[in-house]
């Protein structure tokens, strides 16, 4: 079973459809610890300002599970600003603390880049199982107004050019995460999910 988690930020309906349709069984949208931490695996999906995001986390005592769950082996996916969320600190509308599962912060673009980024661009794929059956520099979905920089180069696994060269998606161990959205990717997102679907836990 995937759960989703649920914690008042995102388009929850609609990952859910895209995960249904790139072939997950059940996928739950909850946000009750005993349904995230009863998963196989679990994905943070998320839109609007990482601040906001992570209170509501806090809220609802969600952060010490998530950090769990990640211990464990699950398979863990974050989407957009959940993909965001990974990260140790963001500096949008001034310094906030992420969950920490990866180290680096989530930075504005530079000035004289047009933001936020809306629409299709193109990924520069690292060797990944995320990947499987995608083609280098396919387009997918994006709509963002700040990138994510790791400290450790070795766990980007995609990249993006806007106005610079940026990670635009992550793997360390069991967690992943993508700056762009693949429930509005159309074929590509559906085949990346089901490629996350088909993961084992490590």
């Amino acid at each position: 079973m995937i759960t989703i988690i649920d914690y008042g930020v995102g388009n929850l309906r609609s990952v859910q459809k895209a995960f249904e349709k790139a072939g997950a069984g059940q996928v739950l949208i909850s946000g009750r610890i005993e349904d995230i931490k009863a998963a196989d695996k679990v994905v943070l999906p998320g839109v609007g300002a990482i601040r906001s995001a992570m209170d509501r986390l806090k809220e609802l005592n969600l952060v010490k599970p998530i950090s769990e769950i990640v211990t464990s082996g699950k398979p863990f996916f974050g989407i957009c600003v959940g993909f965001q969320l990974l990260f140790e600190k963001s500096f949008e509308f001034g310094e906030t603390e992420g969950l920490g599962l990866i180290r680096g912060s989530v930075q504005k673009f530079p000035k004289g880049v047009k933001i936020p980024q809306i629409g299709w661009n193109s990924l520069h794929l690292k060797n990944n199982a995320l990947w499987n059956g995608i083609r280098n520099d396919e387009d997918v979905y994006f709509c963002h107004s700040f990138y994510a920089k790791p400290e450790d180069s070795s766990v980007i696994a995609a990249t993006t050019d806007y106005g610079i060269e940026y990670c635009s998606a992550v793997c360390k161990d069991n967690v992943f995460g993508v700056q762009f959205h693949p429930e509005k990717s159309q074929t590509a997102g559906l085949k990346i999910l089901s490629n996350f679907i088909n993961m084992g836990a490590k």
